[in-house]
């Protein structure tokens, strides 16, 4: 295909997102394997080719000298699940990037790029940093925290989960900040995070078994005005009462006779669905 003109792009651009992948036409495929536009649906995000895409997202990022190591390494992660791919590519990333001449000049390429996946390995690039500190670490995943973008936002909480265990409780003051962040997108991500035990994630054992180190990030966030972040806190607490029902009770009793916020009263009924089920 014809490198796509900046009026076909334009038009791409506003489109409402397709809802199937037979719905994805030629050109916004072209568009979003080449990097081009960001992905508005689901749907968009499975039809990408991640090979193609890597190649034009090397070359954006100023690493072309790396193209031949990365799809090497790119074939061995192709039979592997969503999740594992995408960290599989965040860790390739990482490597070329640490043999840079001008690393942060090529990552910043990578995090400030029109595709939103590439973004997202831009985040699992930082997850995949085996010396970063957790303090220098969640100040690099900050931006993809508040991207604009749903998926990199997950990729974002994703990427730091992992090193939030072990040392749990020394971690925990390092999210309050998030919290009481102006950004909804910000606040959702220091909770989600954090979650016992997620849908597609690995569980928080010291979580699960004490949710009480959560509360710290919980308290400032129970009546918030955002339903992204009552959502998740209230998902937050319906993992956690899986394995502490009666902790869950309490905190969500507490709350209620608290607080007469309807953010409130809207988080305590979310949280207790598994409760009033069985």
């Amino acid at each position: 295909m014809k490198k796509l003109s900046r009026s076909t792009l334009r038009t791409l651009a506003t489109r409402k997102g397709a809802l199937r992948r037979d719905d994805v036409s030629s050109e916004l495929r072209h568009a979003l394997n080449t990097g081009r536009l960001e992905t508005k649906t689901l749907s968009e995000w499975l039809v990408v080719d991640h090979r193609t895409l890597l190649q034009c997202a090397a070359r954006d990022a100023g690493i072309d000298d790396r193209i031949r190591d990365l799809l090497a390494g790119f074939q061995a992660l192709e039979d592997e699940g969503i999740t594992r791919r995408m960290r599989g590519v965040g860790a390739l990333l990482h490597q070329a990037l640490a043999a840079h001449t001008d690393r942060d000049t090529a990552f910043n390429r990578l995090a400030g790029h029109n595709s939103d996946v590439v973004r997202s390995w831009a985040a699992y690039a930082v997850s995949a940093h085996p010396k970063l500190t957790m303090r220098s670490r969640l100040a690099k995943i900050r931006p993809f925290a508040a991207d604009a973008n749903m998926a990199v936002r997950e990729a974002a909480w994703d990427a730091f989960r992992p090193w939030l265990d072990p040392g749990l409780e020394k971690h925990i003051p390092l999210l309050l900040p998030w919290v009481h962040d102006t950004d909804p997108n910000v606040r959702r991500c220091a909770v989600e995070a954090t979650r016992p035990c997620g849908v597609w994630t690995a569980h928080l054992g010291p979580m699960k078994a004490n949710p009480a180190l959560g509360l710290p990030l919980l308290e400032p966030v129970r009546a918030d005005p955002s339903r992204y972040v009552q959502n998740a806190v209230a998902n937050w607490l319906n993992d956690a009462s899986k394995s502490a029902p009666d902790w869950v009770k309490s905190i969500c009793a507490r709350w209620a006779k608290e607080s007469s916020a309807k953010e409130t009263a809207y988080i305590v009924r979310r949280a207790q669905r598994t409760l009033n089920k069985t």
